[in-house]
């Protein structure tokens, strides 16, 4: 047998112990670094991401709910191959930070690009430009996805990854609610500076850019425990199936999936509220105070709960928040019902995000998070592409009812599979 003393595995132990030494002696720097980003980068994307002020600015270009539908699957279809191709990158890197910061930065930049596109364009330039534009947002989001998400694996413990994302996502989340409503009650209402939806894009690129650059002021990152040899994506692509072998990654990433589409209706409830109460900027600000409001007094309670049971706990109880989201839409026929339900919603939508980003960096070894990360945002991104192009053709040929079914049949079947095929990855060596 191999001396435990010498050898190939001791470089490996000494590597590993002196990357747990510098993450335990910056864990408060770190800590605070993470949460700044987290909050400012909430703020700003929050803006574009919430279920309400892109779809609603989408319709008010084309009237179509087929064409918000287009929009939504590009913001998704540049997030399906990027990731693959970020996590092979970062998998052979020591240091993730100047990558990290690179791709954030032309993610920004994209955003920036919506607004002075707001400004200076009109007509189908406008609008070419724009879904132009949410392709590369798309693109950049899925690749910083991997970056950010591996980088706060090697800088944040386990033990405290609830805590910080809880804290980031209240803090954040509650700024990001008050400036939603400012937004569509102030900005978009009395087109402040000659476009309110321009203004709002402006806001978001300059709130997220602080986030990124506090980021890169404050963060201490170690070298890296471990990393592969580099090879070119496609080849690592091969492996992937080594990376399903483990069945409780397989079976999550079939409820991601289902999930996922569950959630591809979310850009048309704005616009199914707007036509039973009318579509304005006071509307879509109380709706997304509502999403956005739930989303952050939620998020305390779901860090807490992951930390203290693990995060399969939080992924199922999401999911059944959304479900009742969706069944208070089909039920609602008066303003509170149906605020109830985008309340609901960001229940769901920030444990969901929450636990599903933190389960697949704990399905395996550390040597495989890049991988993971890849494999399962593209799968994410995939269904959210084509999940919207169908979810708008079947509202413009056949109204909201069949798009309600299919969405709460969806998010049914990744519940039950959630809760009857895969089990807490945190306890997998109990």
């Amino acid at each position: 047998m191999e001396d435990p003393e010498s050898g190939p595995a001791l470089p490996a132990r000494i590597a590993t112990e002196r990357h747990t030494r510098f993450v335990e002696a910056n864990i408060g720097r770190n800590f605070a670094a993470n949460l700044t980003h987290g909050v400012f980068g909430m703020t700003g994307f929050r803006l574009i991401y919430a279920p309400t002020i892109i779809p609603a600015y989408i319709h008010l270009l084309t009237g179509s709910s087929a064409a918000v539908g287009v929009g939504t699957a590009l913001l998704q279809l540049g997030s399906t191959v990027s990731p693959i191709a970020s996590s092979a990158h970062v998998e052979s890197r020591n240091l993730i930070m100047p990558y990290a910061v690179r791709i954030g930065t032309l993610m920004r930049t994209m955003v920036l690009g919506l607004a002075l596109a707001a400004w200076l364009l009109t007509g189908g330039w406008l609008l070419a430009v724009t879904f132009a534009l949410f392709l590369a947002l798309g693109f950049f989001s899925g690749a910083q996805r991997v970056a950010f998400q591996m980088l706060m694996a090697k800088v944040i413990p386990i033990r405290r990854r609830g805590r910080l994302q809880g804290i980031r996502n209240f803090a954040g989340g509650i700024i990001a609610a008050g400036l939603a409503w400012f937004a569509g009650n102030v900005l978009i209402e009395r087109e402040v500076l000659g476009n309110g939806y321009a203004t709002t894009f402006l806001l978001a690129f300059v709130l997220t850019s602080i986030g990124l650059v506090a980021l890169q002021l404050m963060i201490r990152e170690p070298d890296a425990p471990a990393t592969r040899s580099p090879m070119p994506w496609r080849e690592r692509v091969r492996e992937f199936p080594a990376l399903l072998k483990n069945a409780d990654f397989r079976h999550f990433l079939i409820a991601q999936a289902f999930a996922t589409g569950g959630r591809v209706g979310m850009p048309f409830w704005t616009i199914y509220v707007g036509d039973r109460l009318g579509l304005s900027g006071a509307l879509i600000g109380g709706l997304s105070l509502a999403f956005l409001g739930a989303d952050t007094l939620s998020n305390i309670g779901w860090g807490q709960l992951g930390d203290r049971f693990g995060f399969r706990a939080v992924y199922l109880a999401a999911l059944a928040a959304t479900l009742a989201g969706v069944g208070l839409l089909v039920l609602g026929t008066g303003p509170v019902l149906l605020y109830g339900a985008f309340a609901m919603m960001g229940i769901g939508s920030s444990g969901w995000q929450m636990a599903s980003a933190t389960m697949v960096l704990e399905f395996g070894e550390h040597v495989d998070i890049p991988m993971r990360l890849g494999f399962a945002t593209t799968v994410e991104g995939a269904v959210a592409a084509t999940g919207p192009l169908m979810a708008g053709a079947s509202v413009a040929l056949f109204g909201y009812a069949p798009l309600l079914v299919a969405t709460f049949a969806a998010l049914l079947v990744a519940m039950l599979i959630a809760l009857f095929r895969i089990r807490e990855p945190r306890h997998r060596f109990v």
